[in-house]
């Protein structure tokens, strides 16, 4: 489960290129502690109108409100069956009993609004409004035999109004709503009947306007009354209060303000540790979230500020599950605003979310969702039931009602989105966005190289649908100039697995690229290159994973880049494209900001800033370098008011510009084209929790704001520091971007084809596989055309790189040459019998090919190939013994497995 508080920094795992091995991580449980339930919904019969209630009695589920008819879950077998405002079901098998109750009035609009089953299990009783319950007269309270399923005659509580709230002791039942008698005798809002008969209590808890919820304390001393209301026994006590359990005198009264005037308390649950209020409010500054309050002093021990009306909360082994519609948890330090989540789970001492989360509409009526929650069962499988005016359940078909069980977790995580960089030749790092799973935050990853069957590493992370950090795995067991392919799987506590992440390739550098080294020597917490392929995941290239997420689909892999070398760089126009970073974060102190930039707009832009804000606007923004509508660049921090740089020059000449912006205990510095363009002594900026922002955010206020607060260019090599860059380093990455670099050029086949000694005049130039084998002669030949060496470069390394097919026995434990071929073949002409003549001496070796469906390489003498360059090169491949290897084609529909050259050109 995810548990924002317990997210530590993302995972980076080395493995020492002489000892490559799996890192072992606990298993985790089945759900991720403490969260009891899985988030996949069962199948579940369905109502035709709104659940407001929930009871339990064993493995028997009560539902009431205001609907007519239940019917089987979509897709299921069943006829649907009348049930007017009340149903009974199996709790595990999700279908009615033969329980049978009509809830009816004679005028108006009959509706079950509360639900309680006695301490014994043998009563139920219901409150709402109704005039009958299968004929026998009631008054908006009544009392059902459970094994009998009858109305008790012998209860004969009358309640004028409606009854909203429902609780029971051993001999009492307490009661909320809209009256204002019981029975004829003066009870405001709140009263107490006899269990057993019906008869009015003495207990006086007088309200001023409705209530909507009550419970009586674990201790059974206290009830506890939630409301509308703004006094209770004519004291101020505003919608929430707690009274006597006999007399109903004050015992806790809450004066305004501790809960807005404008919110009222929905709902009540109690513990053994106090109780917890769910809460709903309209217009602006309401309280929507949930308090929890102690047992024995009544004070509030925490509350969550969620915006997103609570309607129904429920106290389960440590954790408070809720049903409203939360839309933004932002002032926790959760999700910010956005789509709602109508399902959700804390521990209940500590208002952080759990990853739980599994998911309703709006639905009919007032359009909140769920209304109402109960845990029934009585073997090792326990239920979540939820009921409420919802109309779809995890995105499929249900109507108000759905359950969710302790056990049986099906749904797996999602796909990872996965990348490779490696700017060094020792190492690899493969990058991933973290997935989501609704019940499981903590997940673990596996990280498999070029198809093997066991990863080469293995690693955990948690995560929430608006928390989704980037993890890395550190491959040191590479071989400079060789290409390599990464995919991710993600798997739950429970055992289930995605697919895998979508192939990430990378040719590993023969030499460091200078730029990119520079920046992570020099101690950069954030670096986005944006080289990605895809959306929404910008990778962070440094050790810190703090990734960002694109917003507006900026054009990505443009060219050329800012920096020599294979990076690319983003573009964005100018309207509501940006990068965000995914993590929330502070800035403490010193910082650097850098970028490069490339623009001919008039209308300005930012480029890099701190703000509050992710997709929206921020209310807090600074640390932040824009340029304004004539092409000047402006640095600026927020300390006690907005304190700026401005360059003279103007820079949107459509030209790569440098920038980079400083403050430390020295002050501000900026930097343009690696020169000082302006320094200042303000030390200070303003302290908030928020998330760098590269290409827009709000400038509003802010000295020669531009136009648009979004950038219309390209970016490129975006890096932030925790210290102030020196001069000097400033000046040594600007002077880096320009250094020689080298190049990977991978080419592939364009003719090949195998021989089989067996059947001598058989060409198999079309086949889908390539073979190899020395006794019983298989050759495989193939022909590049080679690139010509870029200007002022020479060839570096070469490597050949295959993959072995799927069919069994596709590995070999053989040594395969590679041997240039002199004589002449064509790929549909070349047979056993008609095979070319080959060179002497072999100009590269493959060995180990121990694995089906696997990539393997070998380094190529490349002396031999530069001779070739500029043209074509052939070359075979011969076995030294019995054991066929077997490869893919350029045929093959499986593409990263087609025979590839990859060569690496570079300064001589």
């Amino acid at each position: 489960m995810f548990r924002s508080r317990g997210l530590s920094a993302a995972l980076v795992l080395s493995f020492a290129a002489t000892c490559l091995g799996v890192v072992t991580v606990p298993e985790a449980a089945a759900l991720t502690p403490p969260v009891a339930f899985t988030a996949d919904d069962l199948p579940t019969w369905q109502t035709n109108g709104i659940v407001w209630a929930l009871a339990h009695a064993g493995d028997t589920v009560f539902a009431g409100g205001t609907f007519s008819q239940v019917r089987p879950p979509q897709g299921a077998d069943g006829t649907p069956r009348d049930a007017v405002n009340f149903v009974a079901m199996n709790a595990a098998t999700g279908a009615p009993t033969s329980c049978d109750l009509s809830f009816t009035v004679g005028s108006g609009t009959a509706t079950v609004r509360a639900l309680a089953v006695s301490s014994d299990q043998k009563t139920l009783y219901a409150g709402g409004y109704f005039g009958s319950v299968n004929g026998t007269p009631v008054s908006s309270l009544a009392a059902i035999d459970i094994a009998t399923c009858t109305p008790r005659a012998d209860f004969h509580a009358a309640f004028p109004a409606t009854v909203r709230a429902l609780a029971v002791t051993d001999d009492t039942v307490y009661a909320g709503g809209d009256f204002t008698t019981v029975d004829g005798q003066p009870r405001q809002r709140f009263a107490a009947v006899d269990a057993a008969s019906g008869d009015v209590r003495p207990f006086r808890a007088d309200a001023d306007e409705p209530g909507r919820a009550v419970k009586v304390t674990a201790d059974g001393k206290d009830v506890v009354l939630g409301g509308d209301f703004f006094t209770v026994n004519r004291a101020d006590s505003h919608a929430l209060a707690v009274v006597d359990a006999t007399t109903g005198a004050n015992v806790k009264t809450y004066p305004l303000g501790f809960i807005t005037t404008t919110s009222v308390v929905k709902t009540i649950d109690t513990d053994g540790t106090g109780f917890y209020t769910g809460n709903e409010g309209t217009g602006g500054g309401v309280f929507d979230g949930r308090i929890a309050v102690d047992a024995g002093t009544f004070e509030q021990r925490w509350r969550d500020t969620c915006l997103g009306a609570t309607q129904s909360v429920l106290s389960y082994e440590g954790v408070l599950y809720s049903a409203s519609h939360a839309h933004d948890c932002s002032t926790m330090g959760e999700f910010p605003d956005g789509r709602r989540h109508h399902l959700m789970a804390e521990p209940t001492d500590d208002p952080s979310l759990l990853g739980w989360f599994p998911d309703t509409n709006d639905g009919l009526g007032e359009g909140i969702g769920p209304r109402a929650l109960t845990i029934a069962g009585t073997g090792d499988t326990h239920y979540m039931w939820v009921g409420g005016e919802f109309t779809t359940v995890n995105g499929a078909s249900a109507q108000g009602l759905t359950r969710f069980a302790s056990d049986h977790d099906t749904g797996a995580p999602g796909v990872p989105q996965a990348a490779a960089a490696s700017v060094t030749p020792d190492r690899v790092q493969v990058r991933w966005r973290s997935s989501t799973d609704l019940d499981d935050s903590k997940l673990t990853y596996k990280v498999y190289r070029n198809g093997a069957s066991a990863p080469v590493g293995t690693v955990e992370g948690s995560s929430a649908e608006w928390t989704r950090p980037q993890l890395s795995f550190s491959d040191t067991d590479v071989t400079p100039g060789q290409t390599y392919t990464y995919r991710v799987t993600a798997t739950d506590g429970a055992g289930n697995t995605s697919a895998p992440s979508p192939a990430a390739t990378v040719t590993v550098p023969t030499s460091a690229e200078k730029y990119p080294q520079a920046v992570l020597d020099d101690g950069a917490t954030l670096y986005w290159r944006y080289d990605e392929s895809t959306t929404p995941f910008a990778g962070d290239s440094s050790p810190a994973d703090d990734a960002g997420a694109y917003v507006g689909g900026p054009a990505l892999r443009q060219t050329p880049a800012a920096v020599n070398g294979p990076s690319t760089a983003l573009g964005l126009d100018g309207s509501d494209q940006q990068v965000y970073s995914d993590r929330a974060t502070t800035v403490p102190g010193a910082f650097s900001v850098e970028t490069w930039f490339k623009t001919t707009t008039g209308r300005g832009g930012k480029l890099i800033g701190f703000g509050s804000g992710t997709t929206g606007t921020s209310t807090y923004y600074d640390k932040h370098v824009y340029m304004d509508n004539a092409g000047k660049l402006v640095f600026g921090v927020h300390a006690d008011s907005s304190r700026t740089l401005t360059t003279a020059a103007r820079y949107n000449d459509g030209k790569w510009h440098h920038v980079v912006g400083t403050q430390s205990s020295s002050g501000m510095a900026l930097y343009v084209d690696g020169k000082l363009a302006g320094s200042n002594k303000i030390t200070g900026n303003q302290s908030y929790t928020g998330h760098w922002h590269v290409g827009g955010d709000t400038l509003r206020n802010w000295p020669d704001a531009p136009s648009s607060s979004f950038f219309n260019g390209q970016i490129d090599e975006t890096a932030v520091y925790p210290k102030a860059l020196t001069a000097g380093q400033v000046w040594a990455h600007y002077e880096l971007a320009s250094a020689p670099a080298d190049t990977v050029r991978t080419v592939t086949a364009t003719e090949d084809g195998y021989v089989n000694a067996g059947a001598p005049g058989t060409n198999y130039g079309s086949s889908g596989s390539l073979a190899v084998r020395g006794s019983s002669a298989y050759v495989s030949y193939l022909r590049f055309a080679l690139p010509s060496a870029p200007s002022g470069t020479v060839l570096k390394s070469a490597r050949l790189a295959v993959k072995t097919s799927t069919q069994s026995g596709a590995e070999s434990a053989d040594t395969v040459s590679v041997l240039p071929v002199t004589g002449a073949w064509t790929e549909s002409g070349v047979t056993y019998t008609g095979r070319p003549a080959l060179g002497d001496r072999p100009i590269g070796t493959l060995d180990g090919t121990a694995e089906g469906s696997a990539v393997y390489s070998a380094a190529l003498d490349t002396a031999a190939l530069s001779a070739g360059l500029g043209g074509s090169y052939d070359m075979a491949l011969t076995g030294s013994g019995s054991d066929a290897l077997w490869l893919w084609s350029r045929e093959a529909s499986a593409a990263e497995g087609t025979p590839q050259l990859v060569l690496t050109f570079g300064a001589p």
